[in-house]
C-alpha cells in the first residue's frame, strides 16, 4: 500500500502565487533551499537516466569557441549560468545581448561568450541590480518539434510530491497559471513507489503527445520523479521540456533546488554549491548558526523563532515599513551570536533602524536582555534600536534594558514595536 494518499488523473488549479513562491528566494518558516546551476542539474539528471543534450562549461571566450567545435553540431546554445530564471529574456547591462543566444559557428560562440562573461545580466528574477556571469554553458542543438513545461515539487495539500506539466512550455508559468490555468496538469505520486507507468501515460495523453512518444514519456517522467525523490530535491523544473523531431523527450533546461536539511546525505550535491552566487551576509550568518535572508527594505529584524520572524515582518510592513531581512537567531542564542546578528544586519547600508522581537520561552528574557546590552556595546549602534521582550522573566529583562547605558527603545507588544520602529526612521 502507498505510504501517503494520492490521486490519479486529477487536475488541480495552482494559483500564480503558488509558482512564484516555490521559485523565489522569499524566506520560508519551514526550510532553506540550495540552488545549483543548469549545467550541474543536467549532470545529475544524466546520471539519473533523464535525457539531456551534450554540453560543456566555458569560463573564457576561447573555451566557448573550443566547446562549440568539440560538440560538432551546426548550432549550439550559449547560456549564461547564474542562479536566476528568465535568462533568455534577460539582457546584459549596457547592451542588447540576452542571457541565452544561438551560435552557428565557433566565432559566434566566442562573440556571445565574450559579451556575457564577467558582465551583469538582468532578468525578471535578479531584480535591477542583476547578477555577474562567471561561466557559460555551451549546449548542442536539437530538432525541436514542440515545447512543453514540466516540474516536480512537494504539494503539502496532497501530502506528496506532484508532477506538473503543461503544453505552455518556454513561457512564464506564473502567467500561464493566471491566464490559462486549465493548461496545467498535475499528477501526485507516492515517493516510495514512484510515478506509475499508467500515470506517465495518462500525462502524455493529456499533453497530446503522439502515441508513438508515450514510451519515451514514461521513461522520462519516471526517471525524473525518481531523481527528485532520491536527491531530496525541493524543486525540479524543466522549462522547456522538448519533444524532438524523432519523437523523444529531452530536458532543454533544468532548475533544481534542494532542502538544506537533507544535504548531509548528498555530499555530491553539496559539492556543487557556488558561494559566488549567494549573498555574502547569508553565508556569514549560516557559519554563525543563524537563519538569515537579505531583503530590500530598511528595517532590520532580529527575532527568535521562524514563525515569529515572519509575523514580525508582516507587522512591520502592515504599519508602513519594509523589512530589510529575515533573521532567526533561534531559541538558544548567546552573546556572540546576537552580536554577530547585529553586525550582519548593520552590514546592509539600507538599514535605517533595527527591531528586536524576542519571546523568552526556554530562554529567559533576562538572558536575552543581558546579551542585547553586551552586543549593543560591542557593535555601537548608529541607527535606532527598538526592543520588544515577552515571556519568562520579562519584567526583570525590561529593567536590565532600562538601566543600561545603551539607547534602546523599549516596546510593549509587537504592534507597539512595529509602530515605533517605523516612526523612528521617519523622525
Amino acid at each position: 500500500m502507498p505510504s501517503v494518499p494520492y490521486c490519479v488523473g486529477i487536475k488541480k488549479v495552482f494559483p500564480p502565487s503558488f509558482f512564484k513562491s516555490i521559485r523565489s528566494s522569499t524566506p520560508s518558516s519551514e526550510k532553506v533551499v540550495m540552488k545549483i546551476h543548469e549545467f550541474q542539474a543536467k549532470e545529475l539528471l544524466r546520471a539519473a537516466d533523464v535525457p539531456v543534450l551534450d554540453g560543456k562549461i566555458a569560463r573564457t571566450p576561447e573555451e566557448a569557441s573550443l566547446a562549440f567545435q568539440s560538440l560538432g553540431t551546426p548550432v549550439c546554445a550559449v547560456k549564461a549560468q547564474i542562479h536566476a530564471g528568465g535568462r533568455g529574456k534577460g539582457s546584459v547591462k549596457g547592451s542588447e545581448q540576452h542571457g541565452v543566444e544561438l551560435a552557428k559557428s565557433a566565432d559566434d560562440a566566442f562573440r556571445i561568450a565574450e559579451g556575457l562573461l564577467n558582465k551583469t545580466l538582468v532578468t525578471i528574477q535578479t531584480g535591477p541590480e542583476g547578477q555577474v556571469v562567471r561561466q557559460v554553458f555551451i549546449e548542442s542543438g536539437c530538432d525541436i518539434k514542440q515545447e512543453l513545461y514540466c516540474a516536480i515539487l512537494v504539494d503539502r495539500a496532497a501530502g506528496s510530491p506532484v508532477l506538473i506539466a503543461s503544453t505552455a512550455g518556454g513561457m512564464d508559468i506564473e502567467e500561464v497559471a493566471a491566464k490559462t490555468p486549465e493548461l496545467i496538469l498535475s499528477e501526485p505520486f507516492d515517493p516510495d513507489r514512484g510515478l506509475g507507468a499508467y500515470q506517465a501515460r495518462l500525462m502524455a495523453s493529456q499533453l497530446g503527445l503522439p502515441t508513438a512518444s508515450w514510451r519515451y514519456a514514461v521513461q522520462f517522467f519516471q526517471a525524473l520523479c525518481k531523481a527528485f525523490v532520491s536527491l531530496d530535491a525541493s524543486l525540479l523544473e524543466i522549462n522547456p521540456l522538448v519533444l524532438t523531431g524523432d519523437g523523444t523527450l529531452v530536458a532543454l533546461d533544468a532548475k533544481m533546488t534542494f532542502d538544506d536539511n537533507a544535504l548531509f546525505r548528498h555530499k555530491r550535491v553539496l559539492s556543487l554549491r557556488d558561494e559566488s552566487e549567494e549573498e555574502p551576509a547569508e553565508i556569514r550568518a549560516a557559519a554563525a548558526g543563524l537563519s538569515y535572508v537579505k531583503l530590500n527594505g530598511e528595517i532590520g529584524c532580529l527575532v527568535n523563532g521562524a514563525g515569529l520572524a515572519m509575523s514580525t515582518m508582516d507587522l512591520v510592513k502592515f504599519h508602513g515599513g519594509e523589512p530589510a531581512n529575515f533573521l532567526d537567531v533561534g531559541g538558544g542564542a548567546n552573546v556572540e551570536q546576537v552580536t554577530e546578528a547585529f553586525q550582519i544586519i548593520l552590514s546592509d547600508s539600507n538599514v535605517k533602524a533595527i527591531l528586536v522581537n524576542i519571546f523568552g520561552g526556554i530562554m529567559r528574557c533576562t538572558t536575552i536582555a543581558n546579551a542585547l546590552v553586551e552586543a549593543s556595546k560591542t557593535v555601537g549602534f548608529t541607527v535606532p534600536l527598538v526592543v520588544r521582550l515577552e515571556g519568562t522573566e520579562v519584567e526583570d529583562g525590561k529593567k536590565i534594558l532600562a538601566s543600561s547605558d545603551t539607547s534602546i527603545i523599549t516596546a510593549d507588544g509587537l504592534t507597539d514595536a512595529a509602530q515605533k520602529v517605523v516612526e523612528s526612521i521617519k523622525a
